[in-house]
């Protein structure tokens, strides 16, 4: 009796694998991951978009999304911007990510359709880029790169510690974020006793007189975010150091090409939570229309110490407190 028992189990046993061996493709789920497009544009290569451009990577590498990327620079040459995007719409990607103001003109010149995520800009309502910070609108929303206290803490610094200075500043007229910035810059100095002299450029390459002709009148040098001067920022630390000028600049990463000091962000932060939003959009959890844009977050004094020895800055003890220290690279 054992017998048969053993020998019906051992008949069940090998029919069992003999059913679990087969594969006509119905006991199996092959799930492919899935590949997102994503179009990555900007103005110009410089530290800072460079750096919001890391950041956006990094965030949707830890979400754990599979994506190909087509970067593409304008090198700073506004004719290169809408045809940019344009080709991105042509191929048909998933997302626009647009690393600066012009960018996200661009993007949205050329496409409602294609969600575009936006960083590096610093008035998107201004800029006509949203209808306004909590309804951007159909295909468009992103993280703003100015904190609203960014300048006006800027400014109060300078008056703090160069009283009744002149302020030299050289920026682009045509990039919509710097005239915004430079009208901010004049409410900020407003009733502080100093003075602004300006000139404007067109490109990098006029950068280096413009800075030249102003150290005859500047006591502070303060370079906004402007991507123009920018991306020719060791012209003017040149500048300033052969002049012994203190430069102020408009982010950190400035400060590692030779700024002095700044109230500013970190810009990866900014490209990671841009990333953060796209990767909420690709999945389907959200819209553009779910998400309001931001504004960065808070920020802090940077200061270069190398930059202020060369540029003759007299230290200010309470700055060892209250700063944190960048070194140039």
């Amino acid at each position: 009796m054992k017998n048969w028992i053993q020998i019906i189990t051992i008949i069940a046993v090998f029919s069992l694998l003999a059913a679990c061996g087969s594969d006509d493709g119905s006991s199996e789920e092959t799930t492919a991951s899935e590949t997102y497009q994503i179009g990555a544009t900007q103005i110009v290569e410089h530290p800072s978009l460079d750096q919001a451009y890391k950041g956006f990577q990094a965030a949707l590498e830890e979400q754990g999304l599979e994506v190909e990327y087509d970067f593409q620079s304008a090198q700073n040459d506004q004719n290169n911007v809408k045809p940019i995007s344009d080709n991105f719409v042509a191929d048909g990607v998933d997302l626009i990510f647009a690393n600066s103001t012009p960018s996200a003109l661009g993007a949205l010149q050329a496409t409602d359709e294609i969600p575009i995520l936006f960083t590096s800009v610093t008035d998107a309502s201004g800029a006509g880029l949203v209808e306004s910070m909590d309804d951007p609108g159909a295909n468009i929303t992103g993280v703003l790169d100015l904190h609203p206290d960014a300048i006006k803490k800027t400014v109060e610094f300078i008056a703090a510690n160069f009283p009744k200075a002149t302020i030299g500043t050289v920026y682009n007229a045509g990039e919509q974020n710097s005239v915004a910035q430079i009208e901010s810059v004049k409410e900020a100095m407003e009733g502080t006793g100093l003075s602004l002299a300006e000139r404007t450029v067109a490109n990098a390459s006029e950068v280096k007189d413009a800075a030249t002709t102003l150290a005859s009148e500047a006591d502070v040098f303060y370079i906004i975010t402007d991507n123009t001067v920018v991306s020719a920022l060791d012209s003017v630390v040149g500048v300033a150091n052969e002049q012994d000028i203190p430069l102020m600049v408009g982010e950190p990463d400035s400060l590692k090409g030779g700024g002095f000091a700044t109230y500013g962000i970190n810009y990866h932060t900014i490209g990671y939570r841009t990333g953060e939003m796209a990767a909420e959009i690709l999945t389907g959890e959200k819209t553009t229309k779910d998400i309001p844009v931001e504004y960065p977050p808070e920020i802090q004094l940077f200061i270069n110490k190398q930059a202020a020895e060369e540029q003759g800055v007299e230290w200010n003890d309470s700055w060892d407190e209250d700063a944190e220290f960048v070194e140039t690279e």
